[in-house]
């Protein structure tokens, strides 16, 4: 196996044999910039509006072969694919970081950046009560311009984390924990609207990059460990008007009125198909996540994996993966669209990465069950049996499976790439009365400490044909971020103590590995600037699992 490992101990402002590091810009007002909640500095040259306007054209153009990294998931899919292959399996060795960018915001970091065009933009957590939005050089990591968003009173269970920004029609649109969305012009950062979503006093916030589609700007709501109703709901980009609201809690299948306040979140970016018009995703577990003794019946449409009609909003179909959940097996990784093979006949499909260990497949006409795959975490005989106050002993865990970690999917290989955690629990039962704006869990877990306890993590390449395993790899610690694929015969993923590793697609074989000195738990991505290939990650930690923090995004080429 041939490895290269590489070790980021400090970061310095300056350049660094030809590493460019550079830092947070001081907080000066640029002029012109909104006062008050929102400021914005200029560092750099601004970008050509016109460069960082993208239209519905380009983004349902937008494909795997495409040099930007302009949506969440790559392209609409969320396949998290790349055909470049400038870097790949004979050369990833020489791979080397040409910028380290410190945001100066250090907390739990999860976001995906986009590239249009040579622009980067990133969020960063929420720190001392802000997050900000930058805009950087996407080669040498240069900030252009940062936007510094004031967050007002906020309640979130995992972390005051942002996972990024959605980009079209020259602005920006991002969500806050105090449950807003936002809208900042790409080419300066200024701010065009903001609206409230949800209340943040009784526990919903956003953490979610919004999807954008047809003149709509789709998020999903987080706060599941309060007892608040899930929601998507789609916004009129150009005004920021609520153009429609669906729910995800359907009263016919809870007792009395549970269904007001059942949870059923959805925080993860959607996927679109736009032959079908179907804006596709994952809703999490149900409220209280672990008793199910005040919500009686099979709680849809917790735990499912849905598809909503663009337009209108209306429910197209559903598969649910856990009814009547109490073990948090909630659905929380992104959904990915491919077409699979059955008997024969290429169907269109929709995957997504469970909690449970499984790895569900659905025929997204119609939300049928295709397959399972093999389970890619251990399940032991307790993963069904419910909590009780003595104490059960639970894998795969409340956290996984996989959390919230985007997989990537390869047509190459027509493999999917998932992370995944075993983390051996004991679950005690704790009913506690419904108290408006106070989370509400209805059970305690913890880890299982000591000799022979299970606390490790996967990386999995799950063959989409017939569900098998074709590779893994085993991590000393639960694995949470994100996956990219690439045509160059490499899939990149992040760990907890700082490793940035890359992966022979097909074997699974090591074949690089830096380390970034914080928990590498956020998603990877990959473009092109004048023809050059680079890999950019954040490396700032993760609160969920302790990982260690900073506030890194590291930007790395070919030597």
């Amino acid at each position: 196996m041939k490895q290269v490992r590489g070790r980021l101990l400090g970061l310095v402002c300056g350049v660094l044999g030809g590493l460019v590091v550079t830092s947070s810009p001081p907080p000066v007002l640029a002029q012109g910039a909104q006062g008050g909640e929102h400021s914005v500095v200029v560092s750099g040259p601004l970008p050509n509006p016109e460069q960082v306007r993208l239209t519905d054209q380009a983004l349902l153009g937008t494909t795997n072969a495409d040099a930007n990294w302009a949506i969440h998931g790559a392209n609409y899919s969320n396949q998290r694919f790349s055909s470049l292959r400038q870097i790949n399996d004979s050369n990833v060795a020489s791979l080397v970081p040409v910028a380290i960018v410190q945001t100066g915001m250090t907390a739990s970091f999860e976001t995906t950046p986009l590239v249009i065009n040579g622009v980067m933009y990133l969020t960063t957590p929420m720190v001392n009560g802000h997050m900000k939005i930058m805009a950087l050089n996407a080669a040498t990591g240069q900030p252009l311009w940062t936007h510094d968003h004031r967050i007002g009173p906020a309640k979130f269970c995992c972390g005051p984390v942002n996972r990024g920004v959605a980009a079209a029609y020259g602005k920006l649109y991002f969500g806050t924990l105090d449950a807003k969305l936002v809208a900042i012009d790409a080419a300066d950062g200024h701010l065009v609207w903001e609206q409230t979503v949800a209340d943040p006093s009784v526990g919903y916030s956003e953490t979610m990059t919004p999807q954008v589609y047809k003149g709509m700007v789709i998020v999903g709501s987080s706060g599941g460990e309060w007892p608040i109703r899930g929601f998507v709901a789609a916004y009129d980009a150009a005004t920021g008007r609520q153009l429609w609201r669906w729910y995800s809690t359907n009263p016919s299948s809870w007792a009395g009125e549970s269904w007001k306040y059942g949870g059923g979140m959805v925080w993860t970016t959607p996927a679109v198909d736009p032959e079908q018009d179907l804006i596709i995703f994952a809703v999490g577990n149900p409220n209280p996540d672990m008793d199910g003794s005040q919500r009686e019946g099979d709680n849809l449409y917790t735990d499912s994996i849905v598809a909503l009609h663009a337009k209108t909003g209306d429910l197209a179909w559903y598969y649910q993966e856990v009814p009547h959940d109490v073990w948090d097996y909630d659905a929380t990784s992104n959904v990915v669209l491919f077409d699979v093979n059955r008997d024969g006949t290429k169907v269109p499909a929709a995957g997504q990465a469970g909690k449970t260990g499984f790895f569900y497949i659905v025929d997204r006409r119609n939300g049928q069950l295709i397959r399972k795959s093999q389970p890619f975490v251990i399940q032991n005989k307790n993963m069904f049996a419910p909590p009780t106050k003595t104490g059960v002993n639970i894998l795969p865990g409340a956290n996984g499976g996989s959390e919230w970690s985007p997989p990537a999917y390869s047509p190459i290989t027509r493999m999917v790439y998932v992370l995944g955690m075993d983390q051996l629990m004991t679950f005690t039962t704790q009913t506690s009365p419904y108290v408006p704006g106070h989370m509400k869990l209805g059970s305690a877990f913890f880890n299982v400490p000591g000799a022979g306890s299970i606390q490790d993590g996967t990386f999995t390449a799950i063959n989409v044909d017939d569900g098998r395993i074709a590779w893994q790899y085993h991590a000393p610690q639960p694995m949470i971020g994100g996956a990219l694929a690439t045509a160059g015969n490499l899939v990149f993923t992040g760990e907890g103590n700082g490793s940035f590793d890359a992966f022979n697609a097909r074997t699974g074989n090591l074949l690089w590995r830096f380390n970034l000195g914080a928990g590498v738990n956020a998603p990877p991505i990959t473009y092109a600037v004048n023809g050059k290939q680079y890999v950019a990650v954040a490396a700032g930690g993760s609160f969920q699992l302790s990982y260690p923090y900073g506030d890194v995004v590291a930007i790395f080429s070919l030597r």
